[in-house]
């Protein structure tokens, strides 16, 4: 689990649980439930490049789809609703992504 270590196994799926039906994903509430929240940017930045699968820098929309996967691999994906809002909630540039900014990871402002 790429997550061993920074979370513990019983949040990650309680989170997973919470998240399980479609249109149930809120990602204020998984980052609380997972154990994200208050975690230090420098977690927050090893989560984002997690979520980063193609390691670009940037988390896009097909990605972000399957970010509940990148907790368990049996996870459902997002809708494509809950994507675009999740997407929306993180992309504070406008440019169709989630990026990582010099230090500051526009990944943070999730919590």
């Amino acid at each position: 689990m790429a997550f061993k270590g920074m979370l513990k196994d019983e949040d990650i799926a309680a989170a997973l649980k919470h998240s399980a039906a479609a249109e149930s994903f809120n990602h204020k509430e998984f980052f609380a439930k997972v154990g994200l929240v208050g975690k230090s940017a420098e977690d927050l930045k090893k989560a984002f490049y997690f979520v980063d699968q193609d390691k670009s820098g940037f988390i896009e929309e097909d990605e972000l789809k399957l970010f509940l996967q990148t907790f368990s691999a049996g996870a459902r994906a997002l809708t494509e609703k809950e994507t675009k809002a999740f997407l929306a909630a993180g992309d504070v540039d406008g440019d169709g992504m989630i990026g990582v900014d010099g230090k500051q990871i526009t990944f943070t402002h999730f919590n």
